[in-house]
């Protein structure tokens, strides 16, 4: 036993050792999956304030008209495209969705009438499939005249509202968007680097002259696994403190029952690998299979959105897909401090398919 277990440590090394000298694995193992934080994290950094991207098209030359603008061009909501000025020109970039309305005010916006005040009605020019937004900016625009109207005519309305924080913290989007990032970097490392190296390894030869020694297919997988698992640790970990760096994650759960979970999905999720990359002979065999498992796991499990926008049929199809128990599991731990019981249907739903598919892997695994 213990020259077995010997043997698992050895390769482990020779795995170890083979991964560190490869600078492409490094690049989609560590580096790509950092390139996907980064875009995600500024996406939902910008995407935490409303804004309308709009024309002004000013027709009038009162003061009210031009302190107008100037607030709107000062302001965060509305983001002013400058280079337009007529309305033909603001309706060609609308019907290509590139500003969703056009605010027109008409020569007599801000007229003093009647020895009275300023009075004026601008217009808001949407297409159909933008009326969502029109809504949102008219009601906008129709606040900031209410508080105009105050300083002109007093009045007293009978029906207000107010807000009031409930003193809770709320996630951010980056934090719930995190465990689905997790979930694609370990899909990453556990199905396309066995997938990419395996049958590298039988077109050189190398499992083929491996299987002529005493080493046994389960030393093989143990070793590839260790490996592995030390590699996706150390990945996971620079996104982890790049996220709470750069984006401000909030870590709410223990730091050990995270590793630990960790460690689980990188089992499981590599042994999809390992039965692609020991089945397959070849990359024309590997490359379509691994893309035909993978792809609609990513897209169904909640990696880049979240599953409850799909239809609630969808939903529970999705549900028992072996990466959505894992990116569920590590947004429980992470966003809401959940502990290795509360988890334990993911666990158990991961340690079902870690039957089925090391099972698998086993029966199709070939040395050649």
């Amino acid at each position: 036993m213990q020259k077995s277990l010997y043997t698992v440590w050895t390769f482990a090394r020779l795995n170890a050792k083979r991964f560190f000298r490869d600078r492409l694995a490094i690049f989609f193992t560590v580096i790509f999956p950092l390139i996907f934080l980064f875009i995600f994290g500024a996406i939902n950094r910008g995407s935490g304030a409303v804004s309308f991207n709009v024309a002004i098209i000013n027709q009038s030359q009162t003061t009210v008209a031009q302190e107008f603008v100037a607030q709107a061009e000062a302001g965060k909501i509305l983001k002013v495209t400058n280079s337009v000025t007529t309305l033909d020109e603001a309706k060609e970039k609308m019907k290509r969705s590139e500003l969703d309305a056009a605010i027109v005010l008409p020569a007599d916006f801000g007229e003093i009438k009647n020895d009275q005040y300023p009075s004026g009605q601008l217009t808001v020019y949407y297409s159909p499939n933008n009326e969502q937004s029109a809504q949102a900016l008219t009601s906008i625009l129709q606040e900031q005249f209410n508080q105009m109207n105050a300083k002109y005519v007093s009045t007293d309305v009978p029906f207000t509202v107010t807000a009031q924080s409930t003193q809770q913290e709320s996630l951010s989007r980056f934090d719930y968007t995190f465990a689905g990032l997790v979930g694609f970097a370990i899909i990453g490392l556990g199905v396309f680097g066995p997938v990419n190296v395996f049958p590298e390894l039988k077109k050189q030869g190398i499992l083929r002259r491996l299987h002529t020694t005493p080493l046994r297919v389960w030393q093989y997988f143990v070793a590839n696994v260790m490996s592995q698992s030390v590699i996706g640790i150390l990945s996971i970990a620079i996104m982890f403190v790049t996220s709470v760096i750069v984006f401000d994650l909030h870590m709410k759960g223990s730091y050990i029952t995270f590793v630990l979970f960790t460690l689980l999905s990188i089992f499981v999720i590599y042994g999809i690998g390992l039965a692609i990359g020991g089945w397959a002979k070849n990359e024309r065999q590997a490359a379509p299979l691994s893309n035909l498992i993978t792809f609609p796991m990513i897209f169904l499990a909640g990696t880049f959105f979240p599953r409850f926008l799909m239809p609630e049929w969808l939903q529970k199809v999705s549900e028992y897909l072996p990466l959505t128990p894992v990116i569920d599991g590590i947004r429980l731990i992470v966003t809401e401090g959940k502990g290795f019981i509360d988890i334990l249907p993911q666990v158990g739903l991961l340690a079902i398919w870690a039957v089925v598919i090391y099972f698998i892997a086993f029966r199709v695994f070939r040395w050649e």
